[in-house]
C-alpha cells in the first residue's frame, strides 16, 4: 500500500471520486496536492507522469495511470478483488461500467461545461449548456427510477455512486436546484446518509467549489493550451 500515490487538487471532482474510493477500499496513500493555478500539471516533470497533462494521476510503485474512471476500476480490480464497491457478477459489474461511461460521457461532461469551466475560465453559462445539463439530469433520473434501488447500480454501494457523486456535488457547489429531479435528489441525499466517511472527503471539495463560485479564483498567469484564461490577453 505505501507504494500508492495519487496526484490530485483539492477541488478536482475527478481527484474527488478516486479519493473517495481509496478511503472506501481502506487503502493507504500520499496524496500529491498538485498546483493548478501555477500550471504545474503542465510542466515537463508532470507529463513525463501524464501525457495527457491532467488530473488525477495515480503512481503505484512506478506504474502510471491517468483518467479517473480508469483510476477507480484499476484499484478495485488490484486491491479490492471480490469487493462489493465493483461487482464480479458480469451483469452488475455492466451497470457499475455502464454508469461510469454514462458520467464520463454525459453526466459530468454536461456539469462541467455548463457548472464547473466558468468557474475557473472565460466561459459563460449558456441556456443551450443548461438544455444539455438537464438532459443528462432527465437521465439519471430515469436510470435511477428505473433501477429502483438505493445506490446507482444495485443495493450496495460502488464505484458508479463515487464517480456519480463527486460529479453531482459541483451542482450543489453553484446552488443549482436539483427538486425536479426527485430521484437523483433522493440519491444524493441517501449517499451522504450512507457513506458519511466518504461524504466527509467530498463535502471540502464541494465547499471549496462553492467558495470559487462566488469568487473566482485569479488563473491569468495560467498559459493553459485550450481554455481561455479569463483575463489573459
Amino acid at each position: 500500500m505505501a507504494g500508492l500515490k495519487l496526484y490530485s487538487v483539492s477541488d478536482s471532482p475527478p481527484s474527488t471520486a478516486v479519493k473517495m474510493a481509496l478511503e472506501a477500499l481502506a487503502l493507504e496513500y500520499t496524496n500529491v496536492e498538485v498546483d493548478f493555478a501555477a500550471g504545474e500539471h503542465l510542466s515537463d516533470e508532470f507529463t513525463k507522469k501524464n501525457p495527457q497533462r491532467e488530473i488525477p494521476c495515480l503512481d503505484d510503485s512506478g506504474f502510471f495511470l491517468s483518467e479517473s474512471i480508469a483510476i477507480l476500476q484499476y484499484l478495485a480490480d488490484k486491491y479490492g478483488p471480490g469487493h462489493s464497491i465493483y461487482p464480479r457478477d458480469p451483469q452488475q459489474r455492466a451497470l457499475v461500467n455502464h454508469r461510469l461511461a454514462f458520467n464520463i460521457s454525459t453526466y459530468y461532461a454536461r456539469i462541467a461545461e455548463y457548472a464547473v469551466a466558468p468557474i475557473f475560465f472565460d466561459y459563460k453559462r449558456t441556456p443551450d449548456g443548461l438544455k444539455k445539463l438537464k438532459i443528462a439530469l432527465n437521465v439519471l433520473n430515469t436510470i435511477l427510477e428505473r433501477q429502483g434501488t438505493k445506490f446507482a447500480a444495485g443495493e450496495h454501494l460502488t464505484l458508479a455512486d463515487v464517480s456519480l457523486v463527486a460529479a453531482t456535488m459541483c451542482l450543489e457547489a453553484v446552488e443549482f436546484d436539483l427538486s425536479p429531479w426527485p430521484r437523483v435528489l433522493r440519491w444524493y441525499g441517501d449517499f451522504k446518509q450512507a457513506a458519511p466517511r466518504l461524504w466527509a472527503i467530498a463535502e471540502p471539495a464541494m465547499l471549496e467549489l462553492k467558495n470559487f463560485n462566488k469568487s473566482p479564483p485569479d488563473l491569468s498567469s495560467l498559459k493553459h493550451p485550450y481554455h481561455p484564461v479569463r483575463g489573459s490577453k
